[in-house]
């Protein structure tokens, strides 16, 4: 019989939480300058409703947050809080009541073992160092937040010391390194018996929670192992030492345990870890859903050719006018959105636009006013973190070019808007002129003067190459450009530039007027010359010049060999431009660079390995 829930019961359901997270305070923090509001500003963008601050033996970081907030509060109070400091506690205060926010520590017992101790919000900074001294950190070490902390109390006296505070008790990524159930460690049987199965303990922090193997670590602590008879609950935490993701080092929020519970708080997370419920934890998955706040995802992804932001649209200091020019270059481009009363930083506050009604209206009329022919644009306001802001949503133009204030015609570039230059002008004249059906290019051809030809100086005077139209097998990448052409004239060397994004060739370009990726692209070209010659990993018709991080996202110069036997380069492809046999080719290049050590397997093998060795000391 399915018992009802009654009227005034909390409604289950499923919370994310991590558990596992350093601060600024601990001195193996990788990020410096980050505040405690970027620090929840992460956790937010990563959708986190629970949260708990565990820095190397300390509680500084706890203390810092608070010291914080009540230094911005008595301002309040004393009606002595500038405008600037009224919105970050505001922002705390918002903060606050959507995430909830556990101190804790990470505590390093003897020969190195890490354990984590959770605590009630209301838990005092005292207190935690009184326990942190009772556990022997040295007073002068109690503010370091270092794991080097010297001889302190062994692990089933600080699981006990921990629990008797009130805390919950959770062996640190207990399958890895620092972990009671290390492999390798010279300890017999009975002792790591005791240190995974000891009464004062509530969960195992894993990191192989997510896998399916036989030997996974949940698996193994499953009770059905007569030397392991305690069932244990698994769970998984980032370990974040900084805001986001680098390579393998994780970022806040990045590995997470959902925690199905009545309501977030400390006493029905510690409820359900001393229950024998298993099935209310369970490893967090990405879900397709549609964002709680779609300008926050907006920021998350940031600036790019579809999509810009302003923090303001006065009239004084060309802030409205910068609002034009991106309304203007969408429309001559592929379209995009407009948000007005935001950065394209997700950690930083969402200001909102002041008077926003009167300013939507600005907005609106000198769309139609000063931008020539009539652009579709649809501008609203929306609510971000709290803040009303705007959103100017364009359609692309059928009628290209348009014009701002009378001659003036901006295209968007990567993440910037510039005055178009006399051949993309000629470009949006004959796509408005031409039948839309000779705009879009068929599967496959692409135009352009490659391989060794390309690095050929026409001689001075002479006609620009004809472009020919090679075939490929693969269709090439969507984004990144491609240097089809290179002249020579009057001891200066004009280049013809494809960008990928849309095919369009732009010609006389050069080393001083090109941009970013496109100024990338020509310096690296003149490197790689002859292209027949260069060094490539082949994959098949495919290939891989080099890769790197640059402006922070992973770029790929690839390359490609049409059917006629030339060689094409693509430079500064990223992984949102690549598709089918070019995305496992990046796949590829991924698995090459991060190191495999084997050191799960060999954990997993060791601790059954050890559940088999007869129960003696």
């Amino acid at each position: 019989m399915v018992r009802k829930r009654k009227s005034n019961e909390p409604k289950m359901q499923w919370y994310k939480a991590d558990l596992h997270l350093h601060t600024p305070a601990s001195s193996d923090w990788q990020e410096p300058g980050v505040t405690f509001l970027d620090w929840l500003y992460a956790a937010e963008a990563k959708e986190v409703d629970i949260v708990a601050i565990t820095d190397h033996n300390t509680v500084a970081g706890v203390a810092r947050l608070r010291q914080e907030m009540n230094q911005l509060e008595w301002l309040e109070r004393h009606n002595r809080i500038r405008p600037s400091e009224k919105r970050i506690l505001d922002e705390y205060r918002r903060l606050g009541n959507k995430i909830l926010v556990l101190p804790g520590f990470e505590f390093t017992a003897t020969l190195g073992f890490h354990i984590l101790g959770i605590f009630p919000p209301d838990t005092s900074v005292r207190e935690l160092e009184f326990l942190l001294l009772s556990l022997n950190i040295p007073p002068d070490k109690l503010d370091s937040g270092s794991m080097e902390v010297g001889a302190t109390a062994d692990v089933l006296t600080a699981y006990r010391k921990i629990r008797e505070a009130g805390g919950i008790v959770i062996a640190a990524h207990a399958n890895a390194a620092h972990g009671v159930a290390l492999a390798g460690v010279a300890f017999g049987g009975q002792t790591k018996i005791a240190y995974t199965q000891d009464p004062n303990l509530h969960a195992l922090e894993v990191t192989d929670l997510e896998s399916r193997s036989q030997r996974a670590t949940a698996r193994f602590f499953d009770g059905s192992k007569a030397e392991y008879p305690r069932r244990m609950h698994c769970i998984q935490g980032s370990d974040a030492h900084r805001l986001e993701q680098k390579k393998e080092r994780l970022g806040i929020g990045d590995r997470t345990t959902e925690l199905y519970l009545p309501e977030p708080t400390f006493e029905a997370i510690k409820e359900l870890f001393e229950g024998d419920d298993f099935s209310r934890t369970r490893p967090c998955r990405k879900r397709r859903r549609k964002p709680k706040d779609p300008i926050l995802a907006a920021r998350i992804q940031g600036s790019s050719e579809t999509q810009s932001f302003h923090e303001q649209a006065t009239m004084y200091g060309g802030h409205l006018y910068a609002v034009l020019k991106d309304v203007a270059a969408f429309a001559n481009r592929k379209g995009g959105t407009v948000y007005v009363g935001v950065s394209d930083n997700p950690r930083s506050p969402a200001w909102g636009v002041p008077m926003v009604e009167n300013t939507l209206k600005t907005i609106q009329k000198d769309i139609q006013r000063r931008i020539v022919p009539p652009v579709s644009a649809e501008a609203k306001v929306m609510e971000s973190q709290g803040q009303q802001v705007i959103s100017i949503t364009v359609r692309e133009g059928k009628e290209k070019p348009y014009t701002l204030d009378i001659g003036n015609i901006f295209v968007r570039k990567g993440t910037e808007t510039v005055l178009a230059n006399r051949d993309e002008i000629i470009a949006l004249v004959k796509e408005a002129a031409e039948p839309k059906a000779k705009q879009v290019p068929s599967e496959g051809k692409k135009s352009g003067n490659h391989g060794k030809a390309a690095s050929e100086e026409p001689k001075a005077g002479e006609k620009e190459p004809e472009h020919v139209v090679p075939k490929f097998i693969q269709t090439p990448p969507n984004v990144g450009v491609e240097i089809v052409g290179r002249e020579k004239r009057k001891g200066r060397i004009y280049y013809a530039v494809r960008d990928l994004r849309n095919d369009n060739i732009v010609h006389n370009v050069t080393k001083s007027s090109a941009r970013r990726l496109w100024q990338y692209a020509i310096a690296k070209y003149e490197e790689d010359l002859p292209l027949d010659k260069l060094k490539i990993t082949w994959r098949g018709d495919i290939g891989l010049v080099r890769s790197e991080d640059r402006a922070k996202k992973r770029r790929y110069d690839l390359a490609q060999r049409d059917l006629s036997g030339n060689t094409h380069v693509y430079y500064g492809v990223t992984d949102d431009g690549v598709s089918g046999e070019w995305e496992h080719l990046i796949q590829s290049d991924k698995e090459r660079e991060k190191p495999d050590t084997g050191e799960g397997i060999a954990q997993e093998e060791a601790l059954e390995t050890e559940a088999q060795q007869p129960a003696v000391e």
